[in-house]
């Protein structure tokens, strides 16, 4: 893939959110960097009830490019929350291949 930058997404970590996150906050470990939340943005702990049930709702729809025949294609994966990690894990283990271009969240029941 060519290395074509998009300059409108914006990034967790970048100057652009240097007010949301003070540089102490920011924390690498494993390969990543990170921020740990406590309170939600309206400063309330979070209740793990209510996340899991979030998390449960939650799908993701994953578009993997891949050439075929020396075309470029896409697929999309529609992906439960629960079975995230083991779709990313088939391409370390390639189970599947191409690159992933976008993840992006939904939830099934606000479909029209």
């Amino acid at each position: 893939m060519s290395d074509i930058r998009n300059d409108k997404v914006i990034k967790l970590f970048s100057k652009h959110n240097e007010a949301k996150f003070k540089p102490s906050e920011v924390k690498f470990y494993a390969g990543f960097n990170y921020v740990k939340l406590k309170r939600d943005s309206n400063g309330n702990k979070f209740n793990k009830e209510n996340l899991l049930s979030y998390a449960g709702k939650c799908h993701y729809m994953v578009t993997v490019m891949r050439e075929i025949s020396g075309e470029t294609v896409l697929y999309r994966y529609d992906v439960p929350n629960e079975e995230l990690f083991k779709f990313m894990k088939s391409f370390d283990e390639n189970t599947l291949d191409g690159t992933i271009i976008e993840i992006e969240k939904y939830f099934p029941e606000d479909l029209a």
